[in-house]
This record gives C-alpha cells, sequence and structure tokens, in this order.
C-alpha cells in the first residue's frame, strides 16, 4: 500500500476511539513514510532515499529537536538505520534545524555541515545529498534525504521532483495527525437513538477468536505490518513476489480485513505482531 492509500483508507475508517484512531494514524505515517522513501530512489533518480523521524532523543535535553532514521531504501549496509540526527548534525540535522532543504554536491568535503555521519555515509559510497524538511505550518513532520554515489550539483528537476514528492507526503501526514486529535462524535441520547441500536449497546460484543496463522503467513504478516512491499518481503524471506501475494491474501482472508493497513492494525490488535 502507497502512502496516499494508506490516507485514504484513514480517511474512510472512521472511529469514535480515540486510541485507536492514534494507533490507524501512526500505522498510517509509517506507510506514508515508508513510501517516500522508495519513491525518492524510483522516481527522482537517487541511489538511497531515507527518511528521518522526529522523536524524543536518547540522552537529550528536555526540548531539543532531534530525529531517527527510521525509513530506508537502496541501501546496501545497515550503518545508517535506526541512526539518530540530532538538530543541526550532519545535512538531515541542518535542514531539521534550519526548517529548509539543504543538499550539497559532495557529503564528505562539504564545509558547511558537521561530519558526524562519515562512517556511515562512507559505507554506503554516498557523495550528493539532498534534505527536505516534510513541513507543515511550524511543524515538521519528518526529513527526506535523497543521496547519490556519485559527485554531483543538485539541479533544479531533481530537486522540486523530491519536493513534490516531500509535499504530497506532507499533506497526508498532517491529514492523519489532525484526523487522530479530532474530537469523537458526540453519542446520541437513548431517546434518538434506533431501538437496534440501543438493543446493541446493551450487549456486549464478544470478541472473535483469531484463526490460526501458518508460520510463513505470520512471517509474512510480521514485515508487512513495518510498512515493507511485497518485493523487499519475498527478498527478505526468500520467496517470490506472488507467493508472498498469495499468503498477504491468505492472512487477510483468516482476520477478516479488507487492505494492508486494516491487517497491520488488526494484527497489533489481537497481539499477533509487537
Amino acid at each position: 500500500m502507497t502512502g496516499p492509500e494508506a490516507a485514504d483508507t484513514l480517511t474512510a475508517a472512521r472511529t469514535d476511539d480515540p486510541e485507536l484512531a492514534v494507533r490507524a494514524a501512526e500505522l498510517v505515517r509509517d506507510a506514508v513514510l515508508g513510501d517516500l522513501a522508495r519513491r525518492v530512489v524510483a522516481e527522482c533518480g537517487a541511489d538511497v532515499g531515507l527518511v528521518g523521524v522526529p522523536e524524543p532523543l536518547p540522552g537529550s535535553r528536555p526540548g531539543s529537536e532531534g530525529m531517527v532514521l527510521r525509513h530506508w531504501a537502496g541501501t546496501r549496509a545497515d550503518l545508517l538505520h535506526d541512526v539518530p540526527v540530532p538538530a543541526g548534525l550532519g545535512l538531515g540535522g541542518r535542514a531539521l534545524a534550519e526548517r529548509a532543504p539543504t543538499w550539497v554536491p559532495d557529503y564528505r568535503a562539504a564545509t558547511t555541515i558537521s561530519h558526524h555521519y562519515d562512517a556511515a555515509v562512507a559505507a554506503e559510497d554516498l557523495y550528493a545529498m539532498l534534505t527536505v524538511p516534510l513541513m507543515d505550518g511550524g511543524t515538521v513532520h519528518g526529513v527526506v534525504y535523497a543521496s547519490l554515489r556519485t559527485v554531483v550539483p543538485f539541479g533544479d528537476v531533481r530537486i522540486r521532483a523530491v519536493g513534490k514528492l516531500a509535499a504530497a507526503a506532507t499533506r497526508a501526514l498532517a491529514g492523519a495527525a489532525a484526523w487522530s486529535r479530532e474530537e469523537p462524535r458526540p453519542e446520541r441520547p437513548r431517546s434518538e437513538r434506533p431501538r437496534s441500536e440501543v438493543s446493541r449497546s446493551q450487549v456486549p460484543r464478544p470478541t472473535a477468536p483469531v484463526p490460526p496463522l501458518t508460520r510463513r503467513e505470520h512471517e509474512v504478516l510480521r514485515w508487512a505490518a513495518t510498512g515493507r512491499t511485497n518485493p523487499e518481503i519475498a527478498a527478505q524471506l526468500g520467496l517470490t513476489c506472488n507467493t508472498v501475494t498469495g499468503y498477504l491474501k491468505s492472512a487477510m482472508h483468516k482476520l477478516g480485513v479488507r487492505n494492508r493497513t486494516e491487517l497491520a492494525l488488526t494484527a497489533k490488535e489481537s497481539g499477533l505482531v509487537s
């Protein structure tokens, strides 16, 4: 499921449960940002796409800004996975602090940024790098990186292409965040509710047992819940894409869900994935 599709699913799945809304918004956020990292590579000619998610960093001062690189595409090693980036450090930290796109034709030779992450960048053989904050008013929803394994200046075409993807992702993230903050619709007085609705509310709804999944269905489900695509899951588990699709469809049928967002949410609610 792409980021826009996840956002559309969230809009359709309105709920009066605030906690459920927050969890659904988190799933949409992960889907949108994971999709953004992949599209930077697929559509903008980047070799590596990364997305940093604003999070409190361990040991940081109260009120200080930072993010963690939570989504990636095109990486060869794992040194840039789950890396904490305080505001102001490196190119992405600079974009986070300045609230503006930044780029360098050669990261390792750049004199306008700190070089705290040179070892990880060198391990990926990266040179040119562009970072764009996902800005919604004064709120930063993340920072997307587009990196190349060559020394080359970033032209206006590529900068606009990454900026366009960032803007689309920001709109989806802002919508999900606003949706999860909405107040539940007020409950109608009992006198105004249909008899069938009143009677249903008086009877506790039993929790349906979760049908057992096969080992492979559970493995595919666990990876799908992290926002991975079918080709990525297939590569991880040594399966074909068609086989992964079959396992996902079977898991969806057993759990009674219609799409990947509902699948991930139901799997977490039922304890199938942590």
